[in-house]
């Protein structure tokens, strides 16, 4: 029996504003190492066959459930790893995890295999990765027998912004029966858990057989079992994604593993499989505030977590990150001070939880800020803007080796091309030629149009566009090798 790694990536990590926005979550930034939390959660099972080979484990490509929107963040993260996934299921919507664990699972079983599924949220942080791998291990020799594991935290702290797990009785000294989970508790709460030493953080993470989790959730919620199987089934392969079917999926019921099944499991007086936890203390974050990733980042004699172009004078405590420009904290204690080039965000550490209210705000007012950064990710590149006016903007593209803008067409706007470094293969009309370093062209109001880079370095230009509508929708797509329609940006 093998291990299906399955990646739940489906969080929008608000709270890291402004690093982290709706288009570009918490999950696709470098945020503790040079990889990103998804990629690092990818890599975490790395050496689990070698340190752990009386477990037999063979160790599947990861699974991976996303919004449809960041499909080509996915792909390009698994592509700079050098890493296959075993499949990439596309959600139009998020419905919590319950019906991604479910989609998980019927993909998994569809050509008669039942893997052990690890499931795992993409954008969580664990330190002692070895020690985490050794109890991957230990629970996957007890769901190979049809028991539904739960990992639970050893809280260093009291937490209220935490459910807990209840330990039951003990099989082992690292095993125990599942007593049940309890809702995120006051302050006084919370210290009487850690001071009994019977309660857990609950960290999402869980681990069963496929099978067994495609019984419990149509034993406890057969109705999102319904929703599940005809959006997968009514889905279809496009390209390396799986698209579900979105009329079905929409229909399908959100519920969280928790509610929908783990806690119903707990309390049914004749369970049909048993439910354990164990204990984690591995340095797990769930980096769900600036806070706390204060606390995960190495930090300085004074306390201090710094990045980029960032200074400190008679400071303590402070996380200052500078992407844009230089930033300076002076005589003052316990601050998050992040910039970007399009928002700076300055608050008490003690009061990180609240950079919600700034995402409301923004996304109340329908403020871009909320859902993009200045710089635009796409699956050819990305581009940022420069300058512009009434009539005119500026912008500086980056298009990957080997990748290709779709063949489009705009009614508002003509655009100038200026190649920085590479090599461009342009199509204008019935016209395809190359341009070089320092070379130009003209693209009028109207042309068929097309930009390729064809060599195996980056290419970078800078475009002008001119016209009485500037708007990213003025787009009319004829081909595009990314299967994107001219409402898709």
């Amino acid at each position: 029996m093998s291990l299906q790694p399955v990646i739940l990536s489906g969080g929008s990590g608000t709270r890291l504003w402004p690093l982290s926005r709706e288009a570009y979550p918490k999950q696709f930034l470098a945020l503790t190492s040079e990889h990103t939390l998804l990629q690092e959660t990818v890599r975490r099972l790395d050496g689990l066959e070698e340190e752990q080979p009386k477990a037999g484990i063979g160790v599947k490509d990861p699974l991976i459930i996303c919004n449809e929107s960041h499909r080509f963040l996915v792909a390009e993260q698994l592509r700079i790893l050098e890493r296959p996934a075993a499949g990439i299921l596309l959600e139009p919507e998020g419905r919590n995890t319950a019906p991604a664990l479910t989609l998980a699972a019927l993909h998994a079983t569809r050509e008669g295999d039942d893997p052990v599924l690890l499931v795992e949220a993409a954008d969580h942080v664990i330190r002692d990765e070895r020690g985490f791998r050794r109890m991957v291990a230990l629970g996957y020799e007890r769901a190979q027998g049809g028991d539904v594991i739960t990992f639970g935290i050893v809280p260093d702290k009291p937490e209220t912004g935490y459910g807990y797990i209840r330990k039951g009785e003990a099989l082992d000294e690292e095993i125990f029966r599942l007593d049940g989970f309890v809702e995120k508790p006051d302050r006084a709460t919370a210290e009487g858990y850690v001071a009994s030493g019977d309660y857990l953080w609950n960290s999402g993470l869980f681990m069963l057989q496929a099978s067994v989790w495609i019984d419990l959730i149509g034993r406890y919620r057969p109705d999102i079992l319904a929703a599940s199987r005809q959006a997968y089934g009514e889905g279809g392969a496009d390209s390396e994604f799986h698209r579900l079917d979105a009329r079905a999926f929409h229909a399908c019921p959100s519920d969280s593993i928790d509610y929908a099944v783990m806690e119903r499991l707990a309390a049914d007086p004749e369970p049909p499989r048993r439910a354990l936890v164990l204990p984690l203390d591995v340095g797990w974050s769930d980096v769900g505030a600036w806070s706390a990733l204060w606390e995960v980042r190495e930090q300085d004699e004074a306390g201090n977590v710094l990045e980029g172009d960032a200074f400190v004078h008679e400071a303590r405590d402070n996380l200052v990150l500078a992407q844009h420009r230089m930033v300076a904290v002076v005589g003052l204690d316990g601050l998050i001070v992040v910039e970007t080039p399009d928002a700076v965000l300055v608050g008490s550490k003690e009061r990180a939880q609240d950079v919600k209210a700034v995402t409301q705000f923004l996304k109340h007012e329908r403020r871009h800020e909320f859902r993009i950064h200045r710089k635009a990710h796409r699956p050819w590149g990305n581009y940022e803007p420069i300058d512009s006016g009434e009539r005119y903007q500026v912008k500086r593209i980056t298009v990957n080796a080997g990748e290709s803008l779709s063949l489009q067409m705009h009614h508002h706007r003509a655009e100038h091309w200026i190649v920085v470094s590479g090599t461009a293969r342009v199509t204008c009309d019935d016209k395809v030629f190359l341009l070089s370093e320092n070379q130009s062209t003209y693209i009028p109001v109207g042309a068929r149009h097309r930009l390729e880079n064809p060599g195996v370095i980056p290419l970078e230009i800078i475009e002008v566009q001119s016209g009485s509508y500037l708007g990213e929708d003025d787009i009319v797509r004829y081909e595009d090798i990314y299967n994107r329609d001219s409402s898709e940006t």
